[in-house]
């Protein structure tokens, strides 16, 4: 057998072992005279030739599995990047898509624990020292509602006060001056209305529908006037003029002293979603923690409605008898329930739209209103030649309930359906992060 270069008889020469160990000074010698031959020159870059169709391939070495933490991280760079916390991140991956068995993709339980890690490795400014980050700010129970000033609890007492200040004035005047009397009074509704909701806990974000202030105007003016127009447009009317202004005072003083009690069960809903954020530790653990507080939150306020409601009726009477005012001024239990349904609308509307949700509330409000006037279209097409199977569907109701079923059925049908799309669209992270900045 031929010797290999560099080997000698010497040490090729059997020979017991000169110590317990596998690995001696003679394995040492072989291998540096295998590993550095004799008279080799070190290999030059023009020395090398290109492979030939029988050389063996190279073995290619095989990357190691990707950071799919650190990729979810460059596809989302700009929301890591101006994240102040890991709950924006959370809500923002929510936003996009990411569920909590979508995370167990990027070896995390949940996507808060994701959106945590995400949050450590972002670099930040001052960090270069090599010490640890500051951890992530701890959020507590908030007591405030970024960009809600201070005063907003009297502002939300204005529409009340200057409801029945107007509704008081109204009464006492007579004649021409009571429609004027009527009308400033609206006019100063409508303002005070206007800097409760812009500087209250339901600001709307965003830029809202245009047809939702429209629809809105509609649906507020025929639970004032809609009642008395039907029942005389059912009776045979209106025989003048004066017959189209039979306000009912009960339900828009109501409403107006409703405005306060919203406020107050919008902030409520805004803090404790808040606290239940820091607190729930995965999105699921999240949504059916907000879920009932939704709905308690909306019962909370049905019940202060229903009080202020009964209250504005047990008022409202004796002011309707002594300014003489015909028909049935007040409303009556009816008119009651129609109102409480359209302020339930009007409240899940107005809190879906301080979250940023608009569209859904405009085309509720809008089917809402387009029931009442298509109600009393009805009634005036049945007086057409041949036209009248049109008016006995809205005639039965109207003799059978009352005026104000058509208001309770249209508003409270929007209204159920409203609280269901607030069930689905409140009850996400995504919607409690971050600052509300009203347009």
């Amino acid at each position: 057998m031929k010797r290999p270069e560099g080997t000698t008889d010497a040490m090729d020469a059997p020979r017991a072992p000169r110590a317990a160990d596998g690995w001696d000074a003679r394995s040492e010698e072989l291998l540096a005279d295998r590993a550095d031959p004799p008279h080799s020159d070190p290999p030059r870059p023009g020395d090398a030739r290109p492979p030939r169709p029988g050389d063996p391939r190279p073995k290619l070495r095989r990357r190691g599995a990707g950071d799919p933490v650190k990729a979810l991280m460059h596809r989302h760079r700009a929301l890591c990047a101006r994240a102040v916390d890991p709950l924006e991140i959370a809500a923002g991956l929510e936003a996009h898509g990411l569920t909590d068995r979508a995370a167990a993709r990027f070896r995390h339980r949940d996507v808060f624990a994701l959106a945590e890690e995400m949050y450590a490795r972002v670099p930040r400014d001052g960090v270069d020292d090599g010490t640890p980050p500051d951890p992530p700010p701890h959020r507590g129970v908030r007591t405030d509602i970024p960009g809600v000033p201070a005063g907003w609890a009297l502002f939300a007492l204005l529409p009340g006060a200057v409801c029945a200040a107007g509704v008081a004035g109204a009464a006492l005047a007579a004649g021409t001056t009571r429609l004027v009397a009527g009308l400033v009074g609206a006019l100063a509704v409508a303002v005070a209305l206007h800097v409760a909701l812009r500087y209250g806990p339901l600001r709307a974000t965003g830029h809202p529908v245009p047809a939702t202030r429209a629809w809105t105007c509609w649906l507020l003016a025929y639970a004032v006037l809609g009642d008395g127009l039907l029942r005389g447009v059912v009776a045979g009317g209106p025989d003048g003029p004066g017959d189209l202004w039979d306000p009912a005072l009960a339900p828009a003083l109501g409403l107006a002293l409703a405005v306060a009690p919203a406020a107050w069960c919008a902030r409520l809903f805004a803090v404790r979603a808040g606290a239940r954020v820091t607190a729930s530790r995965g999105l699921d653990e999240f949504a059916s923690s907000v879920r009932p507080l939704l709905l308690g939150v909306v019962a909370l306020f049905l019940a202060a409605l229903g009080a202020l409601l009964a209250a504005s009726d047990a008022l409202a009477a004796p002011i309707a008898d002594r300014a003489g005012l015909a028909g049935h001024p007040t409303g009556g239990p009816p008119a009651l329930l129609g109102a409480a349904a359209l302020g339930a609308l009007l409240l899940l509307a107005r809190l879906l739209g301080a979250y940023g949700f608009t569209r859904a509330p405009a085309l509720l409000l809008g089917a809402a209103g387009a029931c009442e006037a298509t109600a009393l279209a009805l009634v005036f097409a049945g007086r057409l030649p041949t036209c009248d199977p049109l008016a006995v569907p809205v005639t039965a109701a109207v003799d059978a309930w009352g005026p104000g079923v058509v208001p309770a059925a249209a508003c409270g049908t929007a209204a159920l359906v409203l609280l269901v799309h607030a069930a689905r669209t409140l009850t996400l992270a995504s919607a409690h992060a971050g600052p509300r900045d009203a347009p």
